[in-house]
Protein backbone atom coordinates (compact mmCIF):
# COMPACT_ATOMS: atom_id res chain seq x y z
CA UNK A 1 0.00 0.00 0.00
CA UNK A 2 1.19 3.45 -0.61
CA UNK A 3 2.77 5.99 2.05
CA UNK A 4 -0.38 8.22 1.83
CA UNK A 5 -3.44 6.73 0.83
CA UNK A 6 -6.36 9.04 -0.78
CA UNK A 7 -4.28 11.59 0.93
CA UNK A 8 -4.23 10.33 4.39
CA UNK A 9 -1.36 9.81 6.05
CA UNK A 10 -1.18 6.23 7.96
CA UNK A 11 1.64 7.50 10.56
CA UNK A 12 -0.46 10.34 11.73
CA UNK A 13 -3.54 8.65 11.74
CA UNK A 14 -2.69 5.65 13.69
CA UNK A 15 0.46 7.09 15.62
CA UNK A 16 0.13 10.92 16.55
CA UNK A 17 -3.85 11.04 16.32
CA UNK A 18 -4.34 8.38 19.71
CA UNK A 19 -1.55 11.07 21.21
CA UNK A 20 -3.89 14.47 20.20
CA UNK A 21 -6.81 12.61 21.43
CA UNK A 22 -5.42 11.81 24.74
CA UNK A 23 -4.49 15.58 24.81
CA UNK A 24 -7.43 16.94 24.30
CA UNK A 25 -9.08 14.38 26.71
CA UNK A 26 -6.50 16.11 29.23
CA UNK A 27 -6.97 19.55 29.02
CA UNK A 28 -11.24 18.67 29.60
CA UNK A 29 -10.11 16.81 32.31
CA UNK A 30 -7.89 19.31 33.85
CA UNK A 31 -10.98 21.92 33.61
CA UNK A 32 -13.99 19.93 34.64
CA UNK A 33 -11.85 18.72 37.62
CA UNK A 34 -10.49 22.24 38.51
CA UNK A 35 -14.54 23.61 37.73
CA UNK A 36 -15.80 20.32 40.24
CA UNK A 37 -13.19 21.28 43.28
CA UNK A 38 -14.13 25.04 42.79
CA UNK A 39 -17.51 24.04 44.27
CA UNK A 40 -15.60 23.08 47.78
CA UNK A 41 -14.99 26.17 50.08
CA UNK A 42 -12.02 26.02 52.40
CA UNK A 43 -10.54 28.80 54.67
CA UNK A 44 -8.13 29.72 52.71
CA UNK A 45 -7.61 31.67 49.34
CA UNK A 46 -5.09 30.83 46.40
CA UNK A 47 -2.86 34.15 47.21
CA UNK A 48 -3.33 33.12 51.35
CA UNK A 49 -2.07 29.17 50.36
CA UNK A 50 0.88 30.32 48.19
CA UNK A 51 2.05 32.16 51.18
CA UNK A 52 1.95 29.27 53.36
CA UNK A 53 3.70 27.14 51.22
CA UNK A 54 6.18 29.25 50.82
CA UNK A 55 6.93 30.04 54.17
CA UNK A 56 6.52 26.48 55.38
CA UNK A 57 9.69 26.38 53.38
CA UNK A 58 11.51 28.95 54.46
CA UNK A 59 11.32 31.11 51.13
CA UNK A 60 9.90 34.55 52.20
CA UNK A 61 11.37 36.83 49.38
CA UNK A 62 8.72 35.67 46.40
CA UNK A 63 6.29 38.20 45.29
CA UNK A 64 2.05 36.68 45.18
CA UNK A 65 0.35 38.84 42.24
CA UNK A 66 -2.99 38.79 40.36
CA UNK A 67 -2.94 37.66 36.61
CA UNK A 68 -5.72 38.01 34.39
CA UNK A 69 -7.56 34.75 32.88
CA UNK A 70 -8.21 31.74 34.02
CA UNK A 71 -6.04 28.81 34.83
CA UNK A 72 -3.02 30.85 33.39
CA UNK A 73 -1.06 30.79 36.69
CA UNK A 74 2.77 30.50 36.87
CA UNK A 75 6.09 31.43 38.75
CA UNK A 76 7.97 33.95 36.80
CA UNK A 77 11.91 33.44 37.48
CA UNK A 78 13.24 36.07 36.26
CA UNK A 79 11.09 38.48 38.13
CA UNK A 80 10.55 35.99 41.61
CA UNK A 81 7.06 36.42 41.71
CA UNK A 82 3.98 33.95 41.43
CA UNK A 83 1.41 35.31 39.42
CA UNK A 84 -1.93 33.74 40.12
CA UNK A 85 -5.34 33.88 38.27
CA UNK A 86 -8.66 35.74 38.49
CA UNK A 87 -9.97 32.29 39.48
CA UNK A 88 -7.35 31.50 41.99
CA UNK A 89 -5.81 34.64 43.87
CA UNK A 90 -8.27 35.22 45.74
CA UNK A 91 -10.56 32.36 45.62
CA UNK A 92 -11.33 30.24 48.72
CA UNK A 93 -11.71 26.46 47.47
CA UNK A 94 -9.90 23.46 47.32
CA UNK A 95 -8.83 23.82 43.49
CA UNK A 96 -7.59 27.58 44.21
CA UNK A 97 -5.70 26.11 46.74
CA UNK A 98 -4.07 23.11 45.21
CA UNK A 99 -2.86 25.55 42.12
CA UNK A 100 -1.49 28.08 44.06
CA UNK A 101 0.61 25.40 46.26
CA UNK A 102 1.77 24.25 42.94
CA UNK A 103 3.43 27.41 41.46
CA UNK A 104 4.79 27.66 45.10
CA UNK A 105 6.07 24.30 44.76
CA UNK A 106 8.08 25.60 41.70
CA UNK A 107 9.11 29.13 44.20
CA UNK A 108 10.86 26.72 46.38
CA UNK A 109 12.34 24.38 43.35
CA UNK A 110 14.32 27.54 42.85
CA UNK A 111 14.88 28.53 46.71
CA UNK A 112 16.84 25.11 47.19
CA UNK A 113 18.35 24.58 43.37
CA UNK A 114 16.58 21.52 42.83
CA UNK A 115 18.08 20.13 39.96
CA UNK A 116 15.81 19.43 37.00
CA UNK A 117 14.61 23.17 37.12
CA UNK A 118 18.42 24.24 36.94
CA UNK A 119 18.80 21.57 33.79
CA UNK A 120 15.25 22.84 32.41
CA UNK A 121 16.51 26.65 32.60
CA UNK A 122 20.19 25.91 31.07
CA UNK A 123 18.42 24.22 28.33
CA UNK A 124 15.63 26.24 27.64
CA UNK A 125 17.63 28.65 25.05
CA UNK A 126 18.45 25.72 22.97
CA UNK A 127 15.53 24.49 22.97
CA UNK A 128 13.58 26.92 22.25
CA UNK A 129 15.74 27.59 18.83
CA UNK A 130 15.05 23.60 18.52
CA UNK A 131 11.32 24.03 18.79
CA UNK A 132 10.95 27.34 16.14
CA UNK A 133 13.26 26.05 13.50
CA UNK A 134 12.16 22.07 13.61
CA UNK A 135 9.25 22.62 11.66
CA UNK A 136 10.35 25.01 8.69
CA UNK A 137 13.49 22.39 8.28
CA UNK A 138 11.30 19.43 8.47
CA UNK A 139 9.11 20.93 5.73
CA UNK A 140 12.14 22.26 3.23
CA UNK A 141 13.29 19.04 3.52
CA UNK A 142 10.56 16.78 2.64
CA UNK A 143 9.40 19.83 0.03
CA UNK A 144 12.42 19.61 -1.73
CA UNK A 145 13.75 16.03 -0.78
CA UNK A 146 16.82 17.67 0.84
CA UNK A 147 17.82 14.54 3.86
CA UNK A 148 20.39 16.89 4.84
CA UNK A 149 17.75 19.78 6.22
CA UNK A 150 15.15 17.02 7.19
CA UNK A 151 17.67 15.16 9.26
CA UNK A 152 18.79 18.65 11.18
CA UNK A 153 15.36 19.35 11.51
CA UNK A 154 14.26 15.86 13.62
CA UNK A 155 17.81 17.12 15.32
CA UNK A 156 16.20 19.91 16.52
CA UNK A 157 12.93 18.80 17.17
CA UNK A 158 14.51 15.87 19.40
CA UNK A 159 16.28 18.68 21.34
CA UNK A 160 13.03 20.52 21.88
CA UNK A 161 11.17 17.56 23.09
CA UNK A 162 14.06 16.81 25.99
CA UNK A 163 12.67 19.96 27.46
CA UNK A 164 9.01 19.02 27.98
CA UNK A 165 10.70 15.67 28.95
CA UNK A 166 12.80 17.80 31.58
CA UNK A 167 9.76 19.34 32.84
CA UNK A 168 7.75 15.66 33.78
CA UNK A 169 9.92 15.72 37.01
CA UNK A 170 9.71 19.42 37.86
CA UNK A 171 6.24 19.53 37.43
CA UNK A 172 5.19 16.27 39.85
CA UNK A 173 7.98 17.43 42.18
CA UNK A 174 6.39 20.79 42.39
CA UNK A 175 2.80 19.39 43.34
CA UNK A 176 4.78 16.64 45.60
CA UNK A 177 6.15 19.79 47.53
CA UNK A 178 2.53 21.43 47.62
CA UNK A 179 0.82 18.75 48.50
CA UNK A 180 3.44 18.22 51.64
CA UNK A 181 3.12 21.45 52.82
CA UNK A 182 -0.81 21.23 52.30
CA UNK A 183 -0.79 19.06 54.47
CA UNK A 184 1.62 19.81 56.94
CA UNK A 185 0.74 23.40 57.27
CA UNK A 186 -2.38 22.57 58.02
CA UNK A 187 -4.20 24.50 54.71
CA UNK A 188 -6.16 21.96 53.86
CA UNK A 189 -6.89 20.07 57.37
CA UNK A 190 -9.39 16.93 55.91
CA UNK A 191 -7.86 14.07 54.15
CA UNK A 192 -10.79 14.29 52.22
CA UNK A 193 -9.98 18.16 50.89
CA UNK A 194 -6.00 17.02 50.55
CA UNK A 195 -7.61 14.23 47.97
CA UNK A 196 -9.33 17.09 46.14
CA UNK A 197 -6.31 18.87 45.50
CA UNK A 198 -4.00 16.18 44.57
CA UNK A 199 -6.56 15.16 42.10
CA UNK A 200 -6.62 18.34 40.47
CA UNK A 201 -3.17 18.69 40.66
CA UNK A 202 -3.07 15.03 38.93
CA UNK A 203 -5.54 15.99 36.80
CA UNK A 204 -3.15 19.08 35.34
CA UNK A 205 0.30 17.30 35.81
CA UNK A 206 -2.16 14.54 33.00
CA UNK A 207 -1.97 17.56 30.61
CA UNK A 208 1.86 17.54 30.42
CA UNK A 209 2.38 13.87 29.91
CA UNK A 210 -0.39 14.06 27.34
CA UNK A 211 2.23 16.84 25.54
CA UNK A 212 4.84 15.03 26.00
CA UNK A 213 3.34 12.05 24.54
CA UNK A 214 2.21 13.84 21.46
CA UNK A 215 5.53 15.53 20.45
CA UNK A 216 7.30 11.98 21.01
CA UNK A 217 5.09 10.22 18.70
CA UNK A 218 5.47 13.26 16.06
CA UNK A 219 9.26 12.65 16.27
CA UNK A 220 9.17 8.69 15.74
CA UNK A 221 6.52 9.61 12.76
CA UNK A 222 9.45 12.10 11.52
CA UNK A 223 11.98 9.60 11.72
CA UNK A 224 9.77 6.48 10.21
CA UNK A 225 9.36 9.10 7.03
CA UNK A 226 13.00 10.53 6.95
CA UNK A 227 14.01 6.45 6.97
CA UNK A 228 11.38 5.83 3.91
CA UNK A 229 12.90 8.98 1.83
CA UNK A 230 16.93 7.01 2.30
CA UNK A 231 15.45 4.62 0.78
Amino acid sequence: MPYYFYGIDPLYLYLVLPAILLSLIAQIRVKSTFSKYSQYLCNYSGADAAKRVLEANGVYDVKIERVSGSLTDHYDPKTNVIRLSDTVYDARNISAVGVAAHEAGHAVQYANSYSPIKWRTAIYPICNIGSQLSMPLLLMGLIFNFTFLMNLGIIFFAVALVFQLVTLPVEFNASSRALAAIRDSNILPDDSEIKGARKVLSAAALTYIAAFLVSLTQLLRFLIIANRRRR
